[in-house]
C-alpha cells in the first residue's frame, strides 16, 4: 500500500512539471508570436504619444460626478456609492434645507473622494440608481502630496436636478 502511494506521488510529481512546462511554452508561444509579426504594435509609446492616447472604453480611472452644461448634476444624497465602497472612499456630505412644503431635504453639500485608497474595484458606478457618476480617462495620478489625492467632485455652484424628500 505504501509503494502504491509513493508510486501516485512521483506520477503527481511529473505531472507536475509537465503542467508547469505546458503553461510555459503556451506563454512563449504568445510572446513569439508577438516578436515574429513585425508590423504590428503591441506596445504603446508612452510618455510621447500622451497627447494622442485613448484608454479602453471599459477603463476604471478616476471617478467623477456627472455634470449638464448648466452644472447641474442626479446625485440625490442616497448614499449607496459611499456605502458599497470597500475602502470607504467616498464621502458624500450633506446640509439639510426647508424646502417650500416645509420638510426638511437632503441637498448634496461636499462629494469628496479618496482616490488613495481607491482600488477602482467599479462598485459605486453600477450602484448608482440615478447614474450621476461614472468612470474617467485619466490614469496618471502620480503626485509628491497624498493630500492632492482627495477631491471634491461637485463642482462650485453645482446643483441637483433630483431633490430627494
Amino acid at each position: 500500500m505504501a509503494l502504491l502511494k509513493t508510486i501516485k506521488e512521483v506520477g503527481n510529481y511529473f505531472n507536475e512539471i509537465y503542467d508547469g512546462v505546458a503553461s510555459l511554452v503556451r506563454g512563449m508561444k504568445v510572446t513569439g508570436g508577438y516578436f515574429i509579426k513585425r508590423g504590428q504594435i503591441v506596445t504603446q509609446k508612452y510618455p510621447e504619444n500622451r497627447a494622442t492616447l485613448k484608454m479602453f472604453d471599459n477603463f476604471k480611472g478616476e471617478l467623477q460626478l456627472i455634470h449638464d452644461e448648466n452644472n447641474q448634476h442626479s446625485c440625490n444624497v442616497c448614499n449607496t456609492c459611499a456605502r458599497k465602497c470597500p475602502n470607504g472612499s467616498i464621502e458624500v456630505i450633506y446640509k439639510k434645507v426647508e424646502g417650500a412644503d416645509g420638510r426638511s431635504k437632503k441637498i448634496l453639500d461636499k462629494y469628496i473622494y479618496h482616490l488613495e485608497t481607491c482600488s477602482f474595484c467599479g462598485l459605486c458606478v453600477p450602484a448608482c440608481d440615478e447614474h450621476a457618476l461614472r468612470f474617467d480617462q485619466e490614469f496618471e495620478h502620480a503626485v509628491f502630496d497624498k493630500s492632492k489625492l482627495t477631491k471634491v467632485l461637485n463642482k462650485p455652484g453645482s446643483t441637483c436636478k433630483v431633490v430627494k424628500e
